[in-house]
């Protein structure tokens, strides 16, 4: 008794998926056509540019990122990956210039993106700086974010 039961409701799916489906396929040609595709919201290079000169200009203004506790600065961290996404996209998007042109600014980001992988801020374990860049993820995520100010100055795209 269990097993016809079970056949009877998935029998029953299987109707009302097909009900849908066919329901929601009856529309004309025509209603496809007339609808006009949505376009994608893209920023402008220099948009982009200047939001993330922007971002890292705050966080520079704010504290720097001064404390050496693993942690503190995992915030700090993240508010600059936005606008470099963001950055990343509208270079894509750009038809000016080809892909080569931004080869420095896209291996910057990477190195960030690479920071930003750790999943945390590891601080400033030791006093030497040569081995706290080495044991650190936030030379890869702050320096190369001014870094990439710098490069975006050298490189104006308007």
């Amino acid at each position: 008794m269990g097993r016809h039961m079970w056949g009877k409701t998935a029998g029953a799916l299987v109707l009302a998926v097909t009900v849908a489906a066919a329901s929601g396929c009856s529309g004309s040609s025509d209603e496809a056509t007339t609808k006009p595709a949505a376009k994608a919201n893209t920023i402008s290079v220099e948009g982009a540019s200047a939001t993330f000169q922007d971002a890292v200009t705050k966080q520079d203004m704010e504290d720097g990122c001064q404390s050496k506790e693993p942690g503190s600065c995992w915030e700090q961290m993240l508010a600059l990956m936005e606008p470099a996404r963001a950055l990343r996209k509208a270079m894509n998007a750009e038809k000016s210039v080809g892909p080569e042109f931004w080869t420095e600014a896209y291996a910057l980001i990477d190195t960030m993106e690479e920071g930003i992988a750790v999943g945390d801020d590891k601080g400033v374990p030791v006093a030497d700086e040569v081995m706290a860049k080495a044991l650190s993820n936030r030379d890869e995520v702050f320096g190369s974010a001014h870094d990439l100010v710098d490069w975006l100055d050298e490189h104006p795209i308007k």
